[in-house]
């Protein structure tokens, strides 16, 4: 693959850096779309956004830098490359999550409507951004044999070398995409708000879960050696998705 698209004497364009700005773009130009459907402003999606580009970015590049600190400890300012890789979903999502609610109560906005409205833009924006992982050749696989198997020849790729490798990132590519299609068909059919977003939370989980068991690359480890810490993490938040959504339907029935 290609981690460096363009280079100009010593300036480079990162292949990484910009599928995760083409993610936000696309996530930013559905969530506009979208709010129409739930009668939210334009303007608040892009204020929101904004807002969410910068805790979530903090958020995975910190669980990335915990993760990953002994690549880190000779030299810190490499903290801040965030251009040549390294980012983990979960620490995005906790830190946009912990931003977006920030930011809604300073507004005094519904927090599981205005969820539901970001939800299928998130993942059709992290399908896109995956791409990144794609080119770069972080995120990868463990070896195998199979006829899609990916081998990464660039020596500036962050995976191992002319080695064929299960191809995680287009494992994940294709999972967020198809989520996002499903997060679209129960919009249409919510019962409640949040429903949106408590099932992107669900099934990303789940999808992650599994495609974990098929990476490769150091994640860090959590239980017997048998679990990612991101598998962890995203037991633990769909474990609390999950109870969410039941008290929320739970509620709806008694009220009637």
């Amino acid at each position: 693959m290609h981690p460096i698209l363009l280079q100009a004497g010593g300036l480079k364009l990162y292949t990484y850096g910009l599928f995760v700005a083409l993610g936000f773009i696309t996530a930013i130009w559905f969530t506009k779309r979208n709010a129409k459907f739930y009668g939210v402003p334009d303007q608040m999606v892009s204020d929101l956004f904004f807002t969410i580009l910068f805790s979530a970015l903090a958020g995975a590049r910190i669980l990335y830098v915990l993760i990953n600190f002994n690549d880190y400890r000779d030299n810190l300012l490499d903290i801040f490359k965030i251009w040549n890789g390294g980012l983990v979903f979960f620490g995005g999502f906790i830190g946009g999550a912990l931003g977006t609610i920030i930011f809604l109560r300073i507004k005094k906005m519904d927090i599981w409507k205005t969820a539901d409205v970001l939800a299928p833009g998130l993942a059709l924006g992290h399908s896109v951004g995956r791409f990144g992982c794609l080119f770069a050749g972080c995120c990868y696989g463990k070896s195998c044999t199979l006829p899609i198997a990916l081998t990464f020849t660039n020596p500036d790729s962050l995976a191992p070398l002319n080695t064929p490798l299960h191809p995680t990132q287009l494992y994940m590519i294709a999972s967020n995409f198809v989520l996002f299609l499903i997060l679209l068909a129960i919009q249409r059919r919510k019962r409640f708000n949040g429903m949106v977003f408590l099932s992107y939370i669900l099934l990303y989980s789940l999808f992650r879960s599994i495609i974990e068991f098929f990476r490769g690359d150091f994640r860090g480890n959590f239980f017997f050696d048998f679990l990612s810490l991101s598998q962890g993490i995203g037991l633990l938040i769909s474990c609390i998705a999950l109870i969410f959504m039941i008290i929320k339907l739970r509620s709806r029935h008694g009220s009637r």
